[in-house]
């Protein structure tokens, strides 16, 4: 029996434009041949030198540099969407109107407004969806998804969440799309922050309210097309959040990108009445869960080794070997192409995503008004 094929168009072909590209060519190498043959049919990117290394480098039949184009072909299924947030909107939309499957880098949008648009055009479309959530998709965390399920962790009582990185620490650093609210829509809330949040929803729950204070230390840099001139930065660089669950249990959220010493920083700790989970990051292959059901005696945060266990269709590597950050990119657009073949809702799909972005605007204006503000 032939396998379906799934022919796909990727818009942006910059450093998340790459990884994506590489997971779907890695995906029948990992998954066995799973579920789907793959074919990368076009690149998109206004940059023509970039669109055209798509061609050379990821092996696409072809390039763009219009994404009207590209999501008007009759021989693409999915349309992958990789460009800054102020793109994302007109994409989308043009794409799931042609009948495409979406797969969007996150945040959805540029901000909720957009996103209720994009999600109402979704539900009308009836396509899959699908957004970049990849930290879901590391094993650690899938297990400590399955011990929350299994009551290990109980009544919640506490979140405590960070997200750190300290490459913005340089004031010699341009202003480059990361640093402009007309193109991001914030500051570091809007680019570490729907990671953490999302953990935190997917383990924890809803947040019922909040209260948040956001810094920006460095208020001017340099300009990118010409460093001897100075632009006003207008996002924040770290933001910290109280959070009120609806669930009962409080929380923090913490997100720097002038974190000093930190590379890729992302934390959690879950605490409850039977027991408490840890996870670090820049530890992936590893889980720390404690049992307040043990006897006192042999109590104690006991390091369960993840590693690459992922379940079947999984082959390659073997599950002993160490995890890579990239692994768990290729784990979530397995996820989607198997949501398509199988014909289910990806998961988090743009539902999910909207709900964090009506996160984000709340904490927001929490900081702004200085205030706590429900969700």
């Amino acid at each position: 029996m032939t396998k379906k094929e799934l022919r796909v168009g990727v818009i942006g072909f910059g450093q998340m434009g790459r990884i994506h590209a590489f997971a779907y060519r890695a995906i029948p190498f990992y998954y066995d041949g799973n579920p789907c043959a793959v074919k990368l049919k076009c690149v998109c990117d206004a940059n023509e030198s970039l669109a055209k290394k798509g061609v050379e480098q990821a092996g696409f039949e072809g390039y763009t540099t219009d994404f009207h184009e590209l999501v008007s072909r009759n021989d693409i299924d999915i349309v992958n969407v990789c460009t800054p947030n102020n793109m994302h909107k007109e994409a989308v939309i043009a794409a799931l109107r042609k009948g495409k499957h979406v797969y969007c880098e996150k945040p959805l949008a540029f901000n909720e407004a957009e996103a209720k648009e994009i999600v109402a055009v979704a539900d009308a479309s009836k396509m899959k969806h699908q957004i970049t959530s990849e930290y879901r998709f590391i094993p650690a965390v899938m297990k400590a998804k399955e011990l929350i399920e299994q009551d290990f962790v109980g009544r919640v009582f506490h979140f405590r969440g960070v997200y750190l990185h300290s490459g913005y620490i340089d004031p010699k650093r341009p202003r480059e799309w990361r640093m402009q609210k007309n193109v991001i829509g914030g500051g570091v809330l809007v680019d570490l922050g729907p990671h953490l949040l999302d953990m935190m929803h997917y383990l924890v729950g809803d947040a019922s309210e909040v209260s948040a204070t956001m810094e920006t230390f460095f208020k001017e840099r340099p300009l990118p097309e010409n460093p001897s001139l100075i632009g006003r930065v207008e996002v924040e660089d770290a933001m910290s959040v109280i959070v009120k669950f609806k669930n009962g249990a409080v929380g923090t959220v913490e997100m720097s990108r002038v974190a000093t010493g930190a590379e890729d920083e992302m934390r959690f700790e879950i605490h409850g009445q039977n027991g408490a989970l840890a996870f670090n990051l820049m530890q992936p292959n590893e889980l720390l869960a404690f049992n307040a059901r043990e006897p006192k005696g042999v109590q104690g945060f006991k390091k369960i080794t993840t590693v690459q266990k992922y379940p079947a269709p999984a082959v390659m590597p073997a599950s002993k070997f160490t995890m890579g950050w990239i692994r768990s990119h290729v784990a979530a657009q397995y996820s989607f192409l198997d949501a398509i073949v199988n014909d289910r809702m990806p998961s988090p799909d743009f539902h999910d995503a909207l709900k964090l972005h009506h996160l984000l605007e709340t904490i927001y204006t929490a900081a702004n008004t200085k205030s706590w503000v429900k969700v």
